[in-house]
C-alpha cells in the first residue's frame, strides 16, 4: 500500500481497496487451492499501482481482475512445467517385459531421453502449450482460456513444438 496522505494512497483507498475481497473470492472460487490468491492478490496490486503511476487507468476494477487472473493463470502454468521437468517415468525404465529384447527397450528409454530434451528445448510458451496438449491432454479451447492466448496461437505453438521436436530427434539419430 503506498505511504498515507498520498494521491496515489488516495486513489488505493477508493479504487482498489474494496475491491480486494471480491478478488480475493473470485480467485478462490476459481482456482481454490490450486493457487495462492494472497501471493497472486499482493502480484496485482503491485502491477495495478506501478500501472496507475505509469498513466491513468480508466477502469481500475476491470484492470485489477484481469491483472490478478493473469497472475493465478502464470502461476498455474509455472506449477504446471515445473512438474513436467521430465517426461521419462525412473520406474517404467526399469522395468523389463520379458518378451521385449533389452536393446529395444534401451533405445525407446533413449528415445524417450531424446524428446524430453527436445521438449525441454522449446521456447518457453511453445514449451508449455505443446505439454499441456500432448502431455496433460488438453484441447486447444482449455489451454487457449487458460493461458490467455487465441486458439489459432495454441495451434501453431503446436506445429512449431513439432517441428522443433522431429528436428531435434533428426540431430540426435532418431526419426
Amino acid at each position: 500500500m503506498p505511504p498515507e496522505y498520498s494521491e496515489q494512497s488516495r486513489w488505493y483507498a477508493e479504487h482498489i481497496e474494496p475491491l480486494e475481497p471480491q478478488i480475493r473470492h473470485w480467485l478462490k472460487s476459481r482456482y481454490g487451492s490450486q493457487c495462492d490468491v494472497d501471493d497472486v492478490v499482493q502480484e496485482a496490486l503491485l502491477k495495478v499501482l506501478k500501472a496507475r503511476e505509469r498513466a491513468e487507468l480508466r477502469s481500475p476494477k476491470a484492470y485489477f481482475f484481469a491483472v490478478a487472473r493473469n497472475a493465478a493463470v502464470d502461476s498455474l502454468r509455472k506449477a504446471k512445467v515445473a512438474v513436467t521437468e521430465s517426461l521419462v517415468d525412473e520406474e517404467a525404465l526399469e522395468i523389463v517385459d520379458d518378451e521385449e529384447a533389452i536393446d529395444e527397450v534401451v533405445a525407446r528409454n533413449h528415445e524417450l531421453e531424446i524428446l524430453t530434451q527436445a521438449i525441454q528445448s522449446l521456447p518457453e510458451r511453445c514449451r508449455r502449450v505443446f505439454t499441456l496438449s500432448k502431455v496433460y491432454g488438453m484441447s486447444y479451447d482449455d489451454i487457449a482460456r487458460d493461458m490467455g492466448i487465441s486458439f489459432n496461437t495454441v495451434s501453431s505453438q503446436i506445429a512449431i513444438g513439432l517441428s522443433k521436436c522431429t528436428a531435434y530427434m533428426r540431430r540426435h539419430g532418431r526419426d
